[in-house]
């Protein structure tokens, strides 16, 4: 499968630029699941609130069951599928990043989690629940009144915001031990190396970008994510590997020269160590 049969699914197709569908309605799930069960990337950005019921996906290569009062967050690019569905019931909804205020859309994108996840509490789920409906409900008018464009944007942003608020709970639990120096150095080279990992393979190419010493980037990094800033970079590149492995026939060499190795054998030393498999074994695995 060559990048281009990836599908990219757009939502410029759709009215207002968003989408939402009710998981209960088997008529609508049975239109789009043979689009969810194959590989797939979206520009936009998917929430999947699973009420009851258990839907399985696998977003770049984990495997993930969304249980009961959980919220499931897809950013635009990242390669998912539908593995499973046992009676589901929830919503699903689509946007565009640009409905989204920017500080808060951030939060989510510079997160130190590759897949977000969310287990909610029985308010916080009451809470997104109403949103969802009012968002269903506002959609379905069909409406081409002045402001009802805004009014669905104002509500797509107030579930982003809470859903942030959530979001921001759980994860100050994860690094409450840190200073906030601490956790925003290693924000920002999270989004550095996701910028700029095609071109920038070193620490000290980070450091000098963030103006601080690459033993400090090291020390730092590594008290939040349990992780070295090489580690990070590493893994940062592998996925982009896995990508290509599974989803196209590019040869390994070929894909080390995309990646910006010129020596193959060392490129697949790098991958097998990172990753724990070597490049052949992988595309195997998963193809």
């Amino acid at each position: 499968m060559a990048t281009h049969d990836i599908p990219l699914f757009h939502l410029e197709n759709h009215p207002f630029e968003m989408g939402i569908l009710s998981l209960s309605d088997q008529a609508t799930l049975e239109l789009v699941n043979d689009k969810v069960r194959i590989p797939h990337r979206h520009d936009h950005y998917c929430f999947f609130f699973m009420e009851s019921g258990c839907l399985n996906f696998s977003v770049d290569f984990q495997n993930i069951d969304i249980q009961p009062s959980s919220l499931l967050i897809t950013r635009p690019g990242q390669i998912h599928e539908l593995g499973f569905a046992k009676d589901p019931a929830g919503w699903l909804l689509a946007f565009d990043a640009h409905f989204i205020d920017e500080k808060a859309r951030s939060v989510i994108d510079q997160s130190f989690l590759k897949v977000i996840l969310l287990k909610l509490d029985a308010a916080e789920k009451e809470g997104l629940c109403t949103l969802f409906n009012l968002i269903y409900s506002t959609e379905n008018e069909k409406s081409t009144a002045t402001f009802h464009h805004q009014l669905l944007q104002t509500l797509i942003n107030a579930l982003f915001y809470k859903t942030v608020l959530i979001f921001q709970a759980q994860e100050n639990k994860r690094i409450q031990n840190h200073s906030s120096r601490i956790v925003e150095i290693t924000r920002m080279f999270h989004q550095l190396v996701k910028d700029h990992f095609h071109q920038l393979k070193k620490p000290a190419d980070y450091a000098s970008k963030l103006n601080i010493t690459v033993s400090y980037l090291n020390d730092t990094v590594k008290a939040v994510t349990g992780f070295s800033s090489t580690y990070l970079i590493q893994l940062e590149i592998f996925r982009e590997a896995q990508r290509f492995l599974v989803y196209t026939t590019k040869s390994v060499r070929e894909i080390a020269f995309q990646l910006g190795y010129e020596d193959e054998k060392y490129f697949i030393r790098l991958f097998s160590k990172t990753i724990g498999t070597s490049p052949a074994s992988f595309r195997k695995k998963y193809r």
